[in-house]
């Protein structure tokens, strides 16, 4: 057990320490926090267009970071011998796939944090066309990310520190301390009740959106196995785009009692089960929490046989 834990905290802290990683984080956040700040002129349906692509910023993030997260955690190691030193010790194959996993998960559950933070940020800041923008807030959310940039120079200057693994943690831990104090104060910089204005329930669809990045990180790590970064991107991107249309494509025959379409519409991964936008829009509250259970069990049913599928391709892969 020591081991897997020291295999899934190493490949945690490989990953933030990957400029990428970095730069998906704060760019990403950088630009939900830009979606809500222009004038849109959506006849009223502003709010809306803001939520919907803070989530759509959050999903298309999270599949970037787990591929490449998954390349750079298993592929690269295959490639340049670091797996085969790993399992020359007392470490089974499936031990450490799995451990990469959790570590996989990990970082992406830190990425989908901050994500889900600024999305959280941006349902506050959004406006109508009567309104205006929430300046105090963007100012303040960016001066905490140049913060934590500027103590990470700091402290691998004086400290001899790695920067961009001390750069992701400050980011996560300003970025939460300026959203608490944003909340506190309105646009006009006035007190208020705290987190006036905030949609808590992006909070479930964020949830959802991260159990999808389950999937796709099961999904990447097994093409991982077999392949280098970009067959692995163009993989993942293809089952992305086929499970956007499974109900298209294979639902409405599986319905109609085609067991080809059946056996296909299983095997896909339905990326719309973890879209609630429409359920947003239309103002619902009750499909939060057991909708988001039954999301799980899916979500944990799938990743379960894609790793199942990529321990069995590992264990015949020649890592010489």
């Amino acid at each position: 057990m020591r081991r897997f834990v020291t295999i899934a905290t190493n490949a945690f802290m490989e990953l933030v320490r990957q400029p990428v990683f970095l730069l998906l984080m704060t760019g990403s956040a950088l630009f939900e926090l830009f979606l809500a700040t222009p004038y849109y002129f959506a006849f009223g349906d502003e709010p809306k267009l803001v939520k919907n692509s803070t989530l759509a910023v959050m999903l298309l993030t999270g599949l970037f970071g787990a591929v490449l997260s998954a390349s750079a955690s298993l592929a690269r190691e295959i490639r340049t011998g670091t797996a085969l030193a790993v399992l020359s010790k007392p470490v089974g194959k499936a031990r450490f796939l799995l451990a990469k996993y959790l570590g996989l998960i990990a970082a992406l559950g830190l990425l989908s944090y901050v994500n889900l933070l600024v999305a959280l940020l941006a349902s506050r800041m959004a406006f109508d066309a009567y309104g205006s923008p929430d300046t105090l807030a963007l100012g303040y959310f960016i001066l905490a990310i140049a913060l934590g940039y500027v103590f990470a120079g700091f402290s691998n200057f004086f400290l001899r520190r790695p920067f961009v693994s001390d750069a992701v943690f400050l980011v996560v831990v300003l970025g939460t301390l300026a959203f608490i104090i944003i909340n506190f104060f309105n646009k006009e910089g006035a007190s208020q009740a705290f987190a006036t204005g905030v949609d808590w329930r992006m909070i479930p669809a964020g949830l959802l959106i991260l159990f999808a990045l389950w999937i796709l990180a099961a999904l990447a790590l097994a093409c991982s196995t077999r392949f280098d970064m970009i067959p692995t991107l163009a993989i993942c991107s293809g089952l992305f785009l086929l499970g956007l249309m499974s109900d298209y494509l294979f639902g409405r025959r599986a319905e109609a009692g085609h067991w080809w379409a059946s056996i296909l519409y299983t095997l896909t991964p339905n990326w719309q089960l973890f879209w609630i936008a429409d359920a947003l829009d239309t103002g619902k509250t009750t499909f939060h929490w057991g909708y988001v259970g039954k999301a799980l069990s899916y979500a944990i049913g799938y990743v379960g046989a894609t790793l199942a599928v990529a321990v069995g391709l590992f264990q015949d892969r020649e890592l010489s």
